[in-house]
């Protein structure tokens, strides 16, 4: 199995970050930016390309050759949906919603005058149903949203990092398939700590830019990072 865990497009929060340096105001799900919107074109057309004469056997490091995708996955939250689906129509391919592929925390707002966490609910069945017809979604997201919990505690993320990894392997393990999944930056470090065994360490972050892309190939018995946080689809401009 090849697998490649992709970031989404720059997300409204993301924008509120870079500009104010503060979350205040955040909303609970944003979407894309007009640049996120042409971060995700930029990958979408990125990972169509094929160019078969220059592949070099199915590993393909540089992935001269292309990608050939052929299984996509995203996260529930809205951010990742919408970097997802662009792809998926790009791909004509069908989209799974894999609910634990979420951003650590998952869906919360703040109370303003506790400052207390609370969980809120999540675009609803048929909101994704709406807006891609060839999404498919697990049968425990209904018409009252996907999240409806409190905040996810820390500890939480380590747990489901691990689950994540044992269900890959589980679904594409020992295969040929191309797996990409559409996901979040911070879920990335959990996802790297638990793949690869590792402490999670306070002062160490592997930086993922929005719609950056880093690939794993998957062996019987051993497990290549290939490349990390590739971003050689965007301009300047274009890199958040």
């Amino acid at each position: 199995m090849q697998f490649y865990f992709i970031r989404h497009a720059q997300s409204a929060n993301n924008a509120l970050w870079d500009s104010t340096g503060s979350d205040e105001g955040r909303s609970d799900d944003p979407d894309i930016t007009p640049l996120g919107i042409q971060q995700a074109e930029r990958l979408a057309d990125f990972l169509h390309r094929q160019s078969p004469e220059l592949r070099s056997g199915w590993r393909d490091p540089a992935n001269e050759g292309g990608f050939g995708i052929t299984h996509l996955y995203c996260s529930p939250m809205l951010r990742a949906f919408e970097t997802a689906r662009i792809t998926a129509q790009k791909l004509d391919l069908p989209l799974t919603i894999w609910k634990d592929f979420h951003e650590g925390g998952g869906l919360y707002l703040k109370d303003e005058d506790t400052e207390e966490s609370y969980g809120t609910s999540g675009k609803s069945r048929s909101f994704f149903t709406s807006q891609y017809d060839r999404v498919v979604l697990p049968d425990d997201i209904g018409e009252d949203g996907w999240w409806n919990r409190p905040p996810e505690q820390p500890e939480e993320r380590e747990i489901r990092a691990h689950r994540v990894i044992e269900e890959l392997l589980e679904r594409h393990g020992g295969t040929q398939d191309v797996v990409a999944v559409i996901s979040h930056g911070a879920f990335y470090n959990h996802f790297l700590w638990a793949l690869f065994g590792t402490e999670r360490k306070q002062n160490i972050w592997f930086l993922m830019t929005n719609t950056g892309i880093s690939r794993f190939d998957f062996g019987e018995e051993w497990t290549d990072l290939v490349y990390q946080n590739r971003m050689d689809h965007l301009i300047n401009g274009l890199i958040s």
